[in-house]
């Protein structure tokens, strides 16, 4: 197991919020890596999948703009030196962004320990892939959120199930030469897509696959499908749920998938934690709303917000209260 998916299955076996608190904290005063970029270098995308924002014509028509080369020059300048991951593409599409082998490249330069991509996949060539791994991409996700045809294509409005048969065929191909880059699957689980998980082996066991996760849907905004009751997939949730874990053993596949009794809870402290580490860069901001990329870097904005000192104070805090936030626990297998 790499060592990104090692720290969470580590974040998840340390029950103790202060403990984590601390460790953050002392990562931070000694300048190492411990946040995780996740950057949307363009607001586009060629899918109107149903359960996300982008089905939503008027959130659509707000979601624009991209990053020149020279403005993610002065972003990896800012953040990439602590940074233990970059993840290219996070609520919009990467494959609309034309330099992200450059995006790859420049990460790299900076020592980014590990490099990932969350596309649908349906625009990259053969070469773009090849090209990506080659530059230096450890990890790409695809989106999936149908095991057949007919469901797959239901929920990715406008994409074709064949053109994404072949970018798991060509990925299959690449990870023979370069058997260390990982490729991970992100299933969003609904009432009208669980049951096919229990044949997910039958359809896809012919290609590779190193992760696979199993999310079930949360409410993105205004989105096309809007059924977002746990309660409605909660009583065949851990058969079908088994069954995939049972698989991915015999496979030797990180399963990521979260317990049935996380998906009746509402609050989890745990939610504090993680936004310390997360670092969300997009064209429509970059981290948090005062922070200045033509004047500021990580260091000195730290400093100026006393962000240290922040985060020592939360070692003694009290545990939080998530606000109306579904944060799950994932089981790391």
């Amino acid at each position: 197991m790499n060592k990104v998916y090692y720290l969470l299955k580590l974040n998840r076996y340390i029950q103790s919020r202060r403990l984590k608190n601390l460790g953050i904290y002392f990562l931070h005063i000694f300048g190492k890596r411990y946040v995780g970029i996740f950057l949307d270098p363009v607001l586009a995308c060629n899918l109107r999948c149903k359960m996300c924002y982008f089905s939503d014509e008027e959130k659509r028509k707000t979601l624009k703009g991209k990053f020149s080369i020279e403005q993610l020059q002065t972003i990896a300048g800012a953040f990439f030196h602590r940074a233990l991951k970059v993840q290219i593409g996070c609520g919009a599409e990467p494959s609309l962004f034309k330099y992200n082998r450059e995006l790859i490249l420049l990460a790299k330069s900076k020592k980014v320990p590990y490099i990932s991509m969350t596309t649908n996949g349906v625009l990259f060539t053969e070469e773009d892939l090849w090209s990506f791994v080659e530059a230096g991409l450890n990890e790409i996700t695809l989106s999936l959120h149908g095991v057949t045809k007919e469901t797959y294509e239901y929920f990715m409005t406008g994409a074709s199930y064949e053109a994404f048969c072949n970018v798991l065929n060509i990925l299959s191909e690449i990870k023979k030469k370069y058997p260390d880059f990982k490729i991970r699957i992100n299933y969003t689980i609904n009432k009208d897509n669980l049951q096919e998980l229990s044949s997910f082996f039958d359809v896809f066991g012919k290609y590779s696959f190193d992760i696979i996760q199993m999310r079930p849907i949360v409410e993105m905004g205004n989105s096309e499908y809007n059924n977002f009751s746990w309660t409605e997939i909660y009583e065949d949730y851990d058969r079908v749920i088994q069954l995939v874990k049972q698989s991915c053993a015999e496979r030797d596949i990180v399963c990521l998938a979260p317990d049935r009794n996380d998906l009746i809870k509402e609050t989890n402290d745990q939610i504090s934690v993680a936004e310390q580490t997360y670092i969300n860069i997009s064209p429509r901001g970059i981290w948090e709303s005062d922070f200045d990329i033509e004047k500021d870097t990580f260091e000195s904005y730290s400093k100026r917000v006393g962000l240290g000192k922040k985060y020592f104070r939360k070692v003694f805090e009290k545990k939080e209260e998530s606000k109306n936030k579904r944060n799950l626990n994932y089981n790391i297998q």
